[in-house]
C-alpha cells in the first residue's frame, strides 16, 4: 500500500460515554457513519492511542484508516502525530474533521492548511504533527445562545431539534471526506459550498 493511497482521518472529541453525544464530538460522530460505510469497527490500538478503523468504501478506492484519539480534544495532537507515523501517511493526507463554532449548525467548510482559528486541538495537532498542512471537514455548530460560555456550550448534547437535522450533517460530512479522497478538495470544495438547490 502506497503512502498515495492511504488516507487518516482523525475525528476529534472527548474519550468515554459521557461525551459521546456532545456538540464537541461531531467528528467522532462522523466517523461512525464512514466506519459503517466502510463495514469496518473501531478497535483499540494503544501504539497509537487511539480507536481505528480502517478499509476501502469502494474497491479499489483510496484506503481510510479512521482514528478516533483515545486523549481528550486538547491533546489530540500527540495521538494524531503517532497515528502518521505509525501508518507511514502524508499530512497532505490527513483529514481532520471537527466541530467549529464560527460556523452556522447544519453548514460544512472544507480547507486546507491555515491556522487553528481558536480550535485547540487543531492547534495541538498542528504542533505535535510540525505542520499545519492537513484537510480539515469543519462541522458548523454555530454560537451559543445568549450568556452561555463557549466552553458549556461545547461540552453539551444537541438539542432535540438538532438531533432531527443531524443525520443529514453526519452524512454529508462524510460526503465530503471521501469526495476529498476521490476527488480532491476543490471538488469537494465546490459541491459542499455551494448553497442547497432550491
Amino acid at each position: 500500500m502506497s503512502a498515495e493511497d492511504l488516507w487518516l482521518v482523525v475525528g476529534l472529541g472527548n474519550p468515554g460515554p459521557d461525551y459521546a453525544g456532545n456538540r464537541h464530538n461531531v467528528g467522532q460522530m462522523v466517523l461512525d457513519e464512514l466506519a459503517g460505510r466502510l463495514s469496518a469497527s473501531f478497535s483499540s490500538a494503544p501504539r497509537v492511542n487511539a480507536r481505528v478503523a480502517t478499509g476501502r468504501s469502494t474497491p479499489g478506492g483510496p484506503r481510510f484508516v479512521l482514528a478516533k484519539p483515545n486523549s481528550f480534544m486538547n491533546n489530540s495532537g500527540g495521538p494524531t502525530a503517532a497515528l502518521l507515523s505509525y501508518y507511514d501517511a502524508l499530512p497532505s493526507h490527513l483529514i481532520v474533521v471537527h466541530d467549529e463554532l464560527d460556523i452556522p449548525f447544519d453548514t460544512l467548510r472544507l480547507k486546507f492548511g491555515g491556522g487553528p482559528g481558536g480550535h485547540n486541538g487543531i492547534r495541538d495537532i498542528a504542533a505535535a504533527a510540525g505542520t499545519g498542512d492537513f484537510t480539515r471537514v469543519r462541522v458548523g455548530i454555530g454560537r451559543p445562545p445568549g450568556r452561555q460560555s463557549a466552553a458549556d456550550f461545547v461540552l453539551r448534547d444537541f438539542t432535540s431539534t438538532e438531533r432531527q437535522v443531524l443525520p443529514n450533517i453526519l452524512t454529508d460530512a462524510a460526503d465530503a471526506v471521501e469526495k476529498i479522497a476521490t476527488d480532491g478538495l476543490t471538488a469537494a470544495q465546490q459541491q459542499f459550498h455551494s448553497p442547497p438547490p432550491a
